[in-house]
C-alpha cells in the first residue's frame, strides 16, 4: 500500500463490485458501512470518495436515487464534507448517459474533481489508471487545499 496516495473512503452495495475494485487497488481504504450507522461513519483526513452509481432517472422513471442514501448521509456530515477532495464513480453502461451518474452529482455539490469513472468492478487497466492517477492527484495543488473546496450537502 502506498503512502503516497490519498485515503480511499468507498461505500460498496451487497454485489461487492466496487469493494471487488478497491481491493485490487491496494491502497488504504475505509468502507461506509452498508447498513446502520452510516450517517455517524466520520473520516479525519483528505480522502477521495468512490461510489457506485444507482439506477434512477430514465431507469426507473423516477427523478434522483443516483447516490447511495448511505453516501448522501455521510457527505451531510459537514466533517466529512470537509474532507473529500476527489471523487471516482462506478457504474453500468446499460444506465446509457446515466452512466456513473453519481460521480456528477458528488463533484457538482461538493465542488470536488471528478476524477475517474468504470463500470462495474473495472478493468486491469482501470485499477493500473486509478492508481497512478490517485498517486498523481496526491501531490496536486486541488489535493492540498482542501479547506476551500467544498459546499452543499449532497
Amino acid at each position: 500500500m502506498s503512502a503516497t496516495s490519498p485515503l480511499i473512503v468507498y461505500f460498496s452495495s451487497v454485489s461487492e463490485n466496487t469493494h471487488r475494485f478497491v481491493e485490487k487497488l491496494d491502497m488504504r481504504s475505509v468502507r461506509i458501512p452498508l447498513t446502520g450507522a452510516a450517517g455517524e461513519f466520520r473520516v479525519d483526513e483528505p480522502y477521495v470518495l468512490i461510489c457506485p452509481t444507482y439506477g434512477g432517472g430514465k431507469a426507473t422513471g423516477k427523478p434522483g436515487g443516483f447516490v447511495p442514501k448511505q453516501v448522501i448521509r455521510f457527505l451531510n456530515d459537514e466533517h466529512n464534507r470537509s474532507l473529500i477532495t476527489g471523487v471516482i464513480a462506478a457504474g453500468n453502461t446499460n444506465f446509457g448517459e446515466e452512466f456513473c451518474y453519481a460521480g456528477d452529482i458528488i463533484s457538482r455539490k461538493c465542488r470536488v474533481p471528478y476524477l475517474y469513472r468504470f463500470e462495474l468492478m473495472g478493468t486491469t487497466d482501470d485499477v493500473d489508471r486509478v492508481r497512478a492517477g490517485l498517486a498523481d492527484f496526491a501531490q496536486s495543488p486541488a489535493f492540498a487545499a482542501t479547506g476551500s473546496l467544498h459546499a452543499a450537502p449532497a
